[in-house]
């Protein structure tokens, strides 16, 4: 497969999710939102700074988009009235790949800052907010040096940059055949190529940060991970052996041709608690404060079964590059097969999603 060429044809294989407003991704963030919040009203308590830079990466478009953004305001704003201070003026910079409706978040300011001034007593104003959208990968530099006191990131850091270059041959053909993802069948190259390439971009991710960041800046990161040392397990990773098994059955229907499946690979990795703490401790620009793990409620609304939103959740990720490489026509079928095949394996034996929530300081 032609890895650059599909990167470039989708737009990037990096962060962009509008799964991040997904129920389930929502419900998750939601389970930490408090986290957050104490973690940018702390910093604010340590230098209580006039002017506050906020990045979001991987902040996609829907209608989560701004809640925490507000949320993060309302919470500064709490506190410079307890502390006798005046509200600082907020600095916001919302990062995602260049294929992200920026628009759509631009067209819902209006409502935003309406809102803001709602409930507001008279003569109190609301606090100076500036938002701009920067697109581009955060796999690399965003921002002007030591503009940032605090970085949110949801749901994104778990897309590699690229699908690791080294699961090809010299003629191109994929070492993981059978298999979208690192599975049991998959030769142990598979797995070290894609654990390089997280280490390889996460190791960027942090430089980057650094270097945009002020002394003592936090970042909090939330993304998917899995708890042992073993690649294959009832996690993260068994989702994609379900979408391989998807997959397969429209191959056996003649719907998929063989040697795309066999050509096909994610850009997705889970990473341990322990390789986490490797990259941070190797890259040396941050200490890590807190790394907990949490499951996502299996609970969803309006009668949704979870298959089903586990398949929408998948789609919107994968959607673009699936059409490309296979054609839009299979995409209703797959994603029917994919969440029939989650909710039987449910029935069977629970399947355990693991999500990371690291918060990081800048030394």
């Amino acid at each position: 497969m032609d890895v650059e060429r599909v990167f470039h044809a989708t737009g990037g294989f990096g962060e962009t999710s509008y799964a991040k407003n997904s129920s389930l991704q929502k419900k998750a963030s939601d389970m930490v939102k408090h986290i957050t919040i104490e973690t940018i009203q702390e910093l604010y308590l340590t230098s209580t700074p006039k002017s506050l830079g906020i990045a979001d990466l991987g902040c996609s478009s829907g209608p989560n988009t701004l809640s925490i953004i507000r949320e993060m305001i309302d919470a500064i704003e709490e506190t410079s009235s307890k502390l006798l201070q005046p509200v600082p003026e907020f600095q916001v910079y919302l990062n995602d790949l260049p294929a992200n409706d920026f628009n759509a978040i631009f067209k819902a300011l209006p409502d935003f800052y309406r809102d803001l001034r709602k409930g507001r007593k008279d003569g109190c104003p609301s606090p100076s907010i500036y938002i701009a959208g920067y697109p581009g990968t955060f796999y690399g530099r965003l921002f002007p040096d030591k503009c940032l006191h605090f970085i949110y990131s949801s749901y994104s850091l778990h897309w590699l940059s690229r699908v690791p270059p080294s699961l090809y041959d010299k003629q191109g053909k994929s070492i993981n055949k059978g298999s979208i993802y690192i599975s049991e069948s998959s030769p142990p190259e598979v797995s070290e190529a894609y654990f390089r390439q997280f280490q390889e971009d996460f190791s960027l991710f942090l430089l980057s940060r650094s270097q945009e960041l002020i002394s003592g800046g936090r970042m909090v990161l939330i993304f998917l991970g899995r708890i042992g040392s073993n690649h294959v397990d009832r996690g993260n990773a068994f989702f994609w052996k379900l979408l391989s098994r998807s997959l397969a059955i429209l191959a056996s229907q003649g719907e998929v041709e063989e040697e795309k499946l066999d050509s096909y690979d994610v850009h997705f990795y889970a990473p341990s608690k322990d390789e986490l703490e490797d990259v941070v401790r190797r890259e040396g620009s941050f200490e890590m404060e807190q790394l907990e793990m949490f499951e996502i409620e299996k609970d969803v609304e309006n009668g949704t079964s979870y298959g089903t939103a586990v398949a929408m959740t998948v789609r919107a990720i994968q959607e673009s590059m699936i059409s490309h490489h296979f054609g839009e026509g299979i995409v209703d079928c797959l994603f029917e097969h994919y969440g029939q095949l989650v909710d039987e394996e449910m029935a069977k034996e629970e399947i355990r999603p693991i999500t990371f929530v690291a918060i990081l300081r800048k030394l």
